[in-house]
């Protein structure tokens, strides 16, 4: 059931008794002052503590109310005509002495709608420039708070600084923001800018629009991101998504917590794709110890491997890890970008070795003899082919090569599992040849010149 209303307004040289009835009714009562008092408009009776505020508009610290309300001969016999006539056109009040706003594409509605008094007291107010309120509260007049009631703020939002980003008259961007884009945020965040500016390769969303992945105001997760990685870059990356969900070989490094940002900076980098250090090195972070995967297997310490052993394979020596591997997924072993045998034996086939393949001709192990495809030959016999093509107990490339690195020539193995045995090579290289002692066979010799006689 709706109650009547009563307001006290209190004007130049009277003060007005304003009822609105539960039928909506308005009707006035005047409170007049006292004869004593009829000279000036701050009065006990009417306009008392309005020239006490902490922050007083200039006219009335003055005593001026007539800059602002004019003459009023019948003020005291029609109060109401009187609030009437001086708040029907207040923006133009004001603008006779405030400069007005720069006549920009975007106004804030109070501004639009001559609303001066929506924001400021035309009087006096606790706070700077006579606002209403303190801060983001006289936002919240009107905006809805859910925005800043994430579990984290931004620190403008968090303090009701919201005039740090928005202009709360005119402005020549979309919801009253200062600057467009980027430029917005770089007001505050000098060192991104700095960084940003100098770098050779920007996060798209970087060089486009923060607010991307950041939310302005506040959000869920830290830093106000909408979600965290890798959930939050699949929204623009849904090739990746699309790819890291399906392979059936997952990299370690996309699926711990930092996931996409163990590797890619989430702005700004001078490595390609926005690496956080060279290729490598990226790598190396992680790889400078053993992990024991679920299934029982170790993956070795490969920095100290490769530290330790100074035959390296092609792409070490290049540094391009990803020359073999995919950072992302793969459905092959170790997640290799193509088919390379796991195994000590494997039934040949050229798509068995397509990573091998596609940097050493194949031609290697298709060729029974051959004067120049490798050194690996008795006389004219190519021993890549007699060990490797075959279909029972052909020998897989790791049987005699270490992938990533050895101290022997070629980056021959020392030694190789064999089941649970660490099988010894025992290889010795010579002038035109050389010879091996496997457990498995004796001392077997090779040369290029002078053939030796297989027993």
């Amino acid at each position: 059931m709706k109650t009547a209303s009563v307001i006290f307004i209190s004007l130049s040289a009277a003060a007005v008794l304003i009822t609105l009835s539960a039928s909506g009714k308005i009707s006035f009562a005047q409170v007049k002052p006292s004869a004593a008092n009829a000279e000036t408009c701050i009065t006990s009776q009417c306009h008392a503590g309005i020239d006490k505020q902490k922050f007083v508009h200039g006219p009335v610290a003055a005593g001026k109310c007539k800059v602002c309300h004019g003459e009023s001969p019948g003020h005291n016999e029609n109060p109401a005509a009187y609030i009437f006539k001086t708040v029907i056109d207040i923006s133009n009040i004001c603008f006779e002495c405030h400069k007005k706003f720069p006549a920009r594409k975007f106004a804030h509605y109070p501004v639009q709608a001559d609303g001066c008094t929506d924001c400021h007291s035309p009087h006096g107010s606790p706070y700077k420039f006579q606002l209403l309120y303190k801060g983001g509260d006289l936002c919240f007049q009107c905006h809805d708070e859910a925005i800043v009631e994430g579990k984290f703020i931004h620190g403008p939002a968090a303090v009701g600084g919201c005039v740090a980003c928005h202009d709360p008259h005119t402005a020549d961007y979309a919801m009253n923001l200062k600057a467009e884009g980027p430029e917005l945020c770089f007001m505050c965040h000098t060192d991104k800018a700095e960084n940003i500016k100098q770098a050779q390769f920007v996060h798209k969303p970087v060089a486009e629009k923060c607010t991307k992945c950041h939310n302005p105001h506040s959000a869920s997760k830290q830093f106000m991101l909408a979600s965290t990685a890798p959930v939050l870059c699949y929204g623009c990356h849904t090739d990746k998504k699309e790819q890291i969900s399906t392979e059936a070989v997952k990299h370690g490094a996309v699926e711990t917590e930092r996931s996409c940002l163990n590797c890619h900076d989430p702005h700004n980098s001078n490595i390609a794709r926005i690496l956080l250090m060279d290729p490598m090195d990226v790598c190396m972070s992680c790889h400078d110890r053993e992990y024991k995967l679920p299934g029982g297997t170790v993956l070795m310490n490969m920095k100290k491997w490769l530290a330790d052993n100074k035959d390296q394979h092609g792409p070490i020596r290049q540094k391009d890890c990803s020359g073999c591997h995919n950072p992302h997924g793969s459905e092959n072993f170790r997640i290799l970008r193509k088919p390379y045998p796991p195994a000590f034996y494997e039934p040949f086939s050229v798509e068995n070795y397509a990573l091998c393949f596609s940097c050493h001709e194949k031609t290697i192990v298709l060729n029974p003899e051959t004067e120049k495809l490798t050194n690996f030959r008795n006389g004219n016999d190519n021993l890549h082919f007699r060990h490797v093509n075959k279909q029972v107990k052909g020998r897989t490339c790791r049987a005699c090569h270490e992938t990533h690195a050895s101290n022997f020539p070629k980056h021959i193995r020392k030694s190789v599992t064999f089941g649970e045995w660490e099988l010894l090579l025992n290889f010795q290289k010579t002038e035109t040849g050389g010879s091996c002692t496997p457990g498995c066979h004796k001392l077997q010799k090779y040369d290029r010149i002078n053939k030796e006689i297989t027993q």
